[in-house]
């Protein structure tokens, strides 16, 4: 008997000590986050780096596109939503049907690569206009050949690949290129995986595609990069072209959003201050492009005042 008691008093203490957060880093818990194929690296680098010091923390990761994400996260499904552009108007009414406040922090910065398979030697370069004359809703069924934009190009196929309408990227694109967000021809192989449009075109001497840089850069030993000129001569993105600007207007910010309810959590806190301190080298090894020290440390008292202002209101309600 005496030794029944003793192994009840051993497991007792264990499962009480296996509940007891914030000791030697033992936290367990689970943050759902879901969204952007663009932003995913990043929070995939994030949280893995974030295993290594919480490893009992299970950050799970879904790549539903961006407007996917804000579907999941405004009915209250996720924590954090990656996007690769700002939530709309609608989104944001849905969530405050549902009671689901929220903070918009920016992590890095993206360019979107126009690529071009390798053997492509006459377009290595397109204006704003000839890409709107590619993508336009107008084009569907009509600019069906290269020889259509340029006649000194050639008299073939031209062959579309580009994100679904769920992608944060597709919308940013036909936004800039186009005139409005989600305006586009429909006859183009659509894909939320990047790796298919990367496939696709490198598999086409007359493919054409768009996604963010940072699938170009890790494919480019299959792919040629074609340069943009949005008004002031062709442009390729990199680091400074996209930071300053000058890529323009392929050059934007990537977010995470986080919802009040998620910061009752001081799990997810730790993640989203974890997130703003190392998003910035974690970026640059996943092909982005970091954000200025202090653009980090505004970010993160943005943060901090959201999850004051909500604790608050909770005592406030109490």
């Amino acid at each position: 008997m005496k030794k029944i008691l003793a192994i009840a008093v051993v497991a007792f203490t264990m499962i009480a000590c296996g509940n007891n957060k914030g000791q030697n880093g033992d936290e367990s818990g689970t943050i759902t986050v879901d969204g952007s194929s663009t932003v995913y690296p990043i929070t995939e680098a994030v949280a893995e780096e974030f295993r290594a010091v919480k490893p009992r923390v299970n950050v799970t990761i879904g790549v539903s596109g961006t407007g996917g994400g804000f579907q999941k996260f405004t009915r209250g499904e996720t924590d954090i939503s990656d996007a690769s552009r700002e939530i709309k108007e609608k989104e944001a009414a849905l969530a405050k049907e549902n009671n689901i406040d929220y903070v918009e922090l920016e992590v890095a910065y993206d360019g979107l690569a126009v690529v071009i398979n390798p053997e492509n030697d006459w377009a290595k370069s397109f204006t704003v206009e000839e890409l709107k004359k590619i993508w336009e809703p107008a084009a569907q069924g009509e600019i069906m050949k290269w020889s259509q934009i340029n006649p000194e190009w050639p008299d073939e196929e031209i062959h579309l690949f580009g994100p679904g309408v769920a992608s944060g990227t597709f919308d940013y694109f036909t936004e800039a290129i186009v005139g409005e967000g989600g305006a586009s021809r429909g006859d183009f192989t659509a894909s939320e995986d990047d790796n298919v449009l990367v496939q696709g075109v490198a598999g086409d001497k007359y493919g054409l595609g768009f996604f963010g840089l940072a699938y170009y850069e890790a494919n480019s030993d299959k792919l040629d990069l074609a340069a943009v000129d949005g008004g002031n001569g062709p442009v390729e993105p990199t680091a400074k072209t996209v930071n300053n600007g000058t890529y323009s207007p392929l050059s934007r910010p990537l977010f995470i959003y986080v919802s009040s309810t998620a910061i009752q959590d001081p799990t997810v806190v730790e993640f989203v201050n974890f997130y703003l301190d190392e998003a910035g080298s974690l970026a640059k090894d996943v092909g982005y492009f970091p954000l200025t020290e202090e653009e980090y440390a505004e970010q993160k008292k943005k943060f901090e005042d959201f999850v004051a202002k909500n604790k608050k209101e909770e005592k406030e309600t109490k």
